[in-house]
């Protein structure tokens, strides 16, 4: 059943990147962000309501909340890098960088939580970084030393969105060991709540709360249905099986956003691309197995 889960959550997690980048066309990301977060936080108390896990909230220990609130912090750090990616490159562009967070997961998985990494778990490592390079652009790969460096724009905060996405699955790993996933979820998106704002307010941007377009605002609200979606099904699914499984399965959400993005953006992907998501999921799919 957690499989099932998992795949649920690549689907509206390709979603929401598609839904996201119609609302942050004029719109400034943190904002974005900002106002997308509540949408998550009242779904994912609503649904501990209905399954009744709100009433162990008082039963959560001590070391389980540290760790759902770094996962926050996290979360809320990996969001904000990758709704300005999304707002300054392509969906095509920015998802596969993105999705480099299951490399990073699954070795801090082996090094961390002790989980097996055979040969053909390495094997699929390496297909995904392949796979991740290869959709990347020219003039994309002679900017990556810059944007390692903390340069380099959309690229930059793709990999930044990256890294703090793979603290997020293992800290939220941890956390919810002992606490049901809902719960988890619900905790570490006030978190995130709190977090977007106080950079809308250290930005001084919450006056632009009534200059955003309709149009976008109702991208942004739904992009926060779809990311609450995804959220349920992901840390359900991390709560019984191997985060080395699902986290990979979690990333084939990159099929759905390409997909989106060519056929609802109108973004032209090459043959070169093709073939790097082919080896990409190639990849995804070894380390799933």
């Amino acid at each position: 059943m957690w499989l099932l889960f998992a795949c649920g959550s690549a689907l509206f997690a390709g979603l929401t990147a598609v839904l996201a980048k119609q609302g942050v066309r004029t719109t400034d990301s943190t904002l974005a962000t900002a106002l997308r977060t509540p949408v998550v936080l009242v779904g994912a108390w609503a649904m501990t309501a209905l399954s009744g896990s709100i009433r162990e909230l008082g039963a959560v220990d001590a070391r389980s909340l540290i760790y759902l609130l770094a996962s926050g912090l996290a979360t809320g750090a990996s969001w904000l890098c990758y709704f300005k990616a999304l707002q300054l490159g392509d969906v095509s562009r920015v998802a596969p960088v993105d999705k480099m967070s299951t490399v990073l997961t699954i070795v801090m998985a082996a090094l961390l939580l002790g989980e097996d990494l055979g040969a053909l778990g390495v094997l699929g490592l390496v297909l995904v970084t392949v796979g991740t390079l290869l959709m990347l652009r020219a003039e994309d790969l002679r900017a990556l030393p810059r944007a390692l460096a903390g340069g380099g724009g959309w690229l930059a905060y793709a990999l930044g969105s990256a890294v703090f996405a793979a603290l997020t699955a293992i800290l939220g790993k941890i956390g919810i060991t002992a606490v049901p996933s809902d719960l988890g979820t619900a905790i570490r998106t006030g978190v995130v709540l709190v977090m977007a704002w106080g950079m809308v307010g250290v930005a001084g941007r919450r006056g632009g709360v009534g200059g955003v377009p309709r149009s976008e605002m109702v991208w942004i609200l739904t992009s926060g249905v779809a990311t609450c979606a995804s959220w349920l099904c992901y840390f359900r699914a991390l709560q019984d099986g191997p985060a080395s499984v699902v986290v990979p399965v979690d990333k084939l959400s990159v099929l759905v956003s390409v997909a989106f993005s060519v056929l609802v953006l109108r973004e032209r992907v090459g043959v070169r691309a093709l073939v790097g998501l082919a080896v990409l999921v190639a990849g995804t799919v070894a380390l799933a197995v």
